[in-house]
């Protein structure tokens, strides 16, 4: 079930959000909308941490770091199909989006220059593992975009 944001969003502080806070809570949003169960609640709080606190960047990294963590764990949760090529794959590629998601978290979020070369060599060397495996089990590759290793304007 879809979820739909509230019709004031100002009722909940929502207007002194800044503009990274609330790429965190967007990501703890989506990550909200497509899990259930426990994962669900993992979301949902990450998503109401974010917004209860103002938008500061540690609330706005933790946001996005549990949204990630709560997509990669419902991708993963996969039946077995039979095919342990196939359901390896399935695994793996959101294991391997997971840390491209939390490594954008840390380009958007961190002020290290050694974590953010590390964060961005893991968005680039995931991406090129998840497709190969999707090449490896004849899948199409999706739309080519730039990668994304550069955090959003601060």
């Amino acid at each position: 079930m879809p979820l739909t944001l509230l019709q004031d969003p100002r009722r909940h502080g929502w207007s002194s959000l800044s503009v990274a806070a609330l790429a965190g809570a967007a990501a703890a949003f989506v990550a909200l909308d497509a899990s259930t169960g426990p994962l669900r609640t993992a979301a949902a709080s990450a998503f109401m941490t974010i917004c209860s606190t103002g938008g500061s960047t540690q609330a706005g990294f933790a946001a996005a770091n549990d949204a990630a963590m709560a997509k990669m764990m419902a991708g993963m949760a996969v039946p077995p199909t039979g095919d342990i090529d196939r359901d390896f794959a399935a695994m793996m590629i959101p294991h391997h989006q997971g840390a491209i998601d939390m490594a954008q978290a840390q380009l958007r979020y961190g002020s290290n220059e050694q974590l953010r070369r590390i964060a961005q060599g893991i968005i680039v060397e995931q991406q090129q593992e998840i497709a190969a495996m999707r090449l490896a089990l004849g899948q199409p590759l999706p739309p080519s975009t730039p990668a994304p290793t550069q955090a959003a304007a601060r």
